[in-house]
């Protein structure tokens, strides 16, 4: 059963950076797309970014040019960077595989105010 534990949130000023990072357990991480998600309050989860398990890449528009995402299979870690922040951003992020069938993680907080 694979674990997932999302770090990294916390409160940033508009225009702010973050950087999260998710720690999974498995032994077969590596051949995994990962994603981060995140849910705003009141709205759906939504999808944020997609690495595969050879690092292409791929973002939801209104993120496009801010955040990275990036792995470390080595470590099962996926991480993203996040940049220029926007209140817009304020939800809490989680990573999964693509598409989403394991178990949420307890996920991190993202609040961007100021």
């Amino acid at each position: 059963q694979v674990q997932l534990v999302e770090s990294g949130g916390g409160l940033v000023q508009p225009g702010g950076s973050l950087r999260l990072s998710c720690a999974a357990s498995g032994s077969i991480f590596s051949i995994y797309t990962m994603g981060w998600y995140r849910q705003a309050p009141g709205k759906q989860r939504e999808l944020v970014a997609l690495i595969s398990s050879g690092g292409s890449t791929n973002y939801a528009d209104s993120v496009k040019g801010r955040f990275t995402i990036t792995r470390d299979n080595a470590k099962k870690t996926v991480g993203l960077q996040m940049n220029s922040l926007k209140s817009e951003d304020t939800a809490v992020y989680y990573c999964n595989r693509d598409p989403p069938v394991l178990f949420w993680g307890q996920g991190t907080q993202v609040t961007v105010s100021s």
